[in-house]
């Protein structure tokens, strides 16, 4: 009998080697700062691509770096880190948000991944004195990971849309811990101080040490290159609610 994991109609994840018992994601969503803190992470980590999600039947992009193509959603691990990390640069309209995560939670489950961790940013009116980290999270997440640790409230109240609300709704009944680190970020895209916040809260969680002074000497760069992925993104999402809206005429 095929072990595979069932693939979706849209989505489906390839790999070379079994994910570790942690998935730590940054998603293509407001702000890109998740996606800016997990990119710099594989840099700075060393990481090497294990992986990848193909999807079909809708609007793709391929990223390339130094002339060379990817894939638009990638995974990175190495032998000595018990993390896989996952690199999301493929804006995933609303309607698509549940298959994508359906996909990603079929391949963690059958590689038996005991928790996923999304880090993201979200657009809201703050004061220099909110410019923290703040935790969504299971219950079983927050047992094993957050009791005692002091440096990250919770987030009091609001809601979890797209890819990240898809995962923490199946945590929520299943054995899968999930948890959800997010910080307010500014109207720039992206927000580097943002990243870097994030950055410095699953380092310390999970007990690696990462420099964040080359995010900020590059962030003009990074600046420039996540700019033109913010510019498909809401010209993504403009064709996405251009569609919505024939379908109702």
């Amino acid at each position: 009998m095929d072990s595979t994991p069932p693939k979706s109609r849209q989505f489906a994840v390839e790999d070379t080697e079994a994910p570790k018992q942690t998935l730590l994601c940054g998603f293509a969503s407001y702000g890109l700062s998740g996606l800016t803190a997990v990119d710099f992470l594989i840099d700075q980590l060393e990481l090497t691509e294990t992986g990848h999600v193909s999807a079909e039947g809708m609007p793709s992009i391929t990223p390339f770096e130094n002339g060379t193509p990817t894939h638009h959603t990638r995974l990175f691990s190495r032998p000595d880190l018990e993390l896989t990390l996952l690199k999301n640069e493929l804006f995933v309209p609303p309607v698509l948000s549940g298959p994508f995560g359906e996909a990603i939670l079929d391949w963690t489950e059958h590689h038996g991944v005991a928790e996923v961790v999304v880090v993201d940013a979200v657009p809201m009116r703050h004061s220099p004195d909110d410019h923290q980290t703040y935790y969504v999270a299971t219950d079983d997440y927050r047992q094993r990971r957050l009791d005692g640790e002091e440096e990250t409230p919770p987030m009091a109240r609001g809601y979890l849309d797209g890819v990240t609300g898809a995962l923490v709704e199946q945590g929520i009944d299943s054995p899968l811990a999930v948890g959800v680190f997010r910080t307010p970020v500014h109207e720039q895209m992206p927000d580097i101080d943002a990243a870097i916040r994030l950055i410095d809260t699953v380092s310390e969680l999970y007990g690696f040490e990462v420099d964040t002074e080359p995010l900020q000497e590059f962030a003009d760069e990074i600046e420039r290159y996540y700019n033109e992925l913010a510019d498909r993104y809401e010209a993504a999402a403009e064709r996405e609610r251009a569609f919505e809206d024939r379908m109702y005429m």
